[in-house]
């Protein structure tokens, strides 16, 4: 939705995750968005986040009746798409996806010809008045990053796709923007690792005048080309699985000068005091075909583990005093879940930095477990679910508490 007063639009990513085909897509694009529309927005239009995967990108790419019928869908619905999820490549329902969602890497073309194709799709579909944004992966899983080289093939790769961006508004007058974004476990993981990369990387000369050379760009002009074009996504969620402390961590991208082309709203799951009592409780999250990358913090000591069932086997085989959080993404409009808690309350400070100064023209919510969420807790359908969701944020931001 269009949030007004500087502040944004507004959607929810879980609606595209219901598929990993352009006909799924589409069809829960139909089934669910009119009646959650209805709901929080029925007399204002409604912005979409789509999740197109390099198969969807190459239907929609071949086919102008495709992005006829789309657009037509959106404009009868009174519908706008403002940015697309293309960081899952391939599937991300049904099997198992695991460290697979970061495949195929930055270090690669198919990467490259996926992203740009995305980009041409959006200039085509997203509403005149809006510069959509496609988040994508965080360059490459940490463990594949073997050496320089590897770090230089995906940082190369990532000024040819800015290129193409500035060659895409040069021709049709539509600037698309790149957000990278930042997860546990991969290159680009903490704020400051982000800010080094950028900072040391993609602001040096170096990447400017690459930057320059491969847009055809003078040197005055590139560096504010770079800014323009590529950014990131700032997941709560992830970050506070890193127990960052978020206010700090977004101030410190903004005194740094790097663009948060998405505020994403998520939540994770947290464990304040773990007990061994609560092992089996927690052991129904960790069936999952996701990756729950872990944090563990002992006596000051933070150490990091691929998935939450790593982290409980090591907490049994030492059970002293021990907080967790988990890349599980939970509701944010729960601060409960039975004995857990969740990052809700980073949810809330970001939000609060957002209202009182915009941080980002594009806000998502991103809870893609309700599928995998233990029974208890799956207390309505997903059209229930997602205006819960909506609803608590636009509640944060326009009817703030004093």
């Amino acid at each position: 939705m269009d949030l007004g007063r500087g502040l944004g639009h507004l959607s929810y990513s879980t609606l595209v995750h219901a598929g990993d085909t352009w006909a799924e897509m589409k069809e829960s694009l139909h089934t669910f968005v009119p009646a959650v529309k209805a709901r929080v927005s029925p007399d204002q239009r409604f912005g979409v986040s789509l999740r197109i995967s390099a198969d969807s990108a190459k239907t929609l790419a071949a086919s102008p009746a495709e992005r006829a019928e789309l657009r037509a869908f959106l404009d009868a619905n009174d519908l706008y798409v403002y940015t697309v999820n293309a960081f899952p490549y391939g599937p991300f329902k049904g099997d198992l996806v695991m460290e697979r969602v970061y495949e195929p890497d930055w270090s690669t073309d198919d990467r490259v010809a996926y992203t740009t194709s995305v980009a041409d799709i959006l200039a085509e579909i997203a509403p005149a008045d809006v510069s959509p944004s496609i988040q994508t992966a965080p360059l490459a899983f940490a463990p594949n990053v073997s050496d320089e080289d590897y770090v230089a093939r995906f940082t190369a790769n990532l000024f040819r796709v800015v290129a193409h961006l500035v060659d895409l508004e040069a021709r049709t007058g539509r600037r698309v923007k790149l957000a990278l974004e930042p997860e546990p476990a991969c290159f680009l993981e903490t704020t400051a690792e982000t800010v080094a990369f950028f900072t040391d990387r993609v602001y040096s000369p170096q990447g400017i005048s690459e930057l320059a050379r491969l847009a055809g760009l003078p040197l005055s002009e590139a560096e504010g080309a770079m800014r323009r074009y590529l950014g990131i996504v700032f997941d709560i969620g992830h970050q506070s699985v890193g127990f960052e402390d978020i206010p700090a961590s977004l101030r410190s991208l903004v005194d740094a000068g790097i663009p948060i082309f998405k505020l994403q709203e998520a939540a994770a799951l947290w464990v304040r005091d773990l007990t061994p009592g609560l092992i089996p409780q927690l052991r129904v999250f960790t069936d999952t075909i996701y990756l729950s990358q872990t944090t563990m913090r002992q006596d000051g000591v933070v150490t990091k583990f691929l998935t939450l069932g790593d982290a409980l086997d090591a907490y049994e085989a030492n059970p002293v005093p021990t907080e967790i959080r988990t890349h599980f993404h939970v509701p944010v409009f729960l601060e409960e879940l039975g004995p857990f808690v969740t990052t809700r309350f980073a949810v809330q400070q970001a939000l609060q930095m957002h209202r009182e100064t915009p941080l980002s023209d594009h806000l998502e919510i991103e809870t893609y477990t309700w599928d995998v969420l233990p029974a208890h807790l799956k207390t309505g359908d997903i059209t229930d679910y997602v205006t819960r969701e909506l609803e608590f944020v636009r509640a944060e931001l326009l009817d703030p508490r004093p």
